[in-house]
């Protein structure tokens, strides 16, 4: 009996056929567990919590870390995704030969709002997989940022996180890495980017 199953990429695939022209940057696509994933587009309350949320942590972190933008990351389980935001240890010079690895990230941030149980379940189980031990979704439509934390894996091989807490609109948090860096909430929701 002959099976179907899809073509699986390497990361040293994916990138040859990026250098080919067969993917292009407008493309939008992911490599994820060795599939290609088309990224949704991102709508305007999305993208304007992303710029806002980009200017804050460069504010608050200024050169103590890289804050990289929908810029990829280099997984172990045949995955560059591209989250919203990463922070990475280091500077930007450092990333000049490969893209950041699980072991040089302190933060790993997606801004959800169509895509919110994707990035609540399979972003999440693949970042917790990776060893990503800080890993936040800034809920547009419940107006929240969840804070998952300390990376595990099941009995049954399944992976995710032990701790989730929420952070409310009028709370600040902690960015991971910087103790004294506190991130108000209230300027990453502002009140015109409610999603209704």
């Amino acid at each position: 009996m002959n099976v179907v199953t899809p073509k699986r990429f390497t990361i040293d695939e994916y990138h040859r056929l990026i250098e080919l022209g067969f993917l292009k940057e407008g493309d939008r696509i992911e490599l994820i567990r060795g599939e290609l994933i088309q990224m949704v587009a991102k709508g305007m309350p999305h993208t304007v919590c992303s710029s806002i949320l980009c200017r804050q942590l460069d504010r608050l972190l200024g050169d103590r870390a890289v804050i990289r933008r929908q810029d990829p990351i280099t997984l172990p389980n045949q995955s560059e995704p591209e989250p919203d935001v990463v922070i990475a240890r280091g500077r930007d010079e450092d990333y000049l030969a490969h893209h950041p690895y699980p072991e040089d990230i302190l933060l790993v941030v997606e801004i959800s709002d169509s895509t919110l149980i994707y990035d609540q379940t399979k972003k999440l189980e693949l970042y917790a997989e990776a060893g990503i031990y800080n890993y936040w979704v800034v809920n547009l439509n419940a107006y929240q940022l969840e804070h998952y934390s300390q990376p595990y894996q099941n009995v049954q091989g399944k992976f995710n996180y032990l701790s989730k807490q929420i952070y409310l609109t009028n709370q600040s948090v902690t960015i991971p890495g910087f103790e004294d860096a506190l991130l108000d909430l209230s300027r990453i929701f502002p009140e015109d980017a409610v999603v209704e």
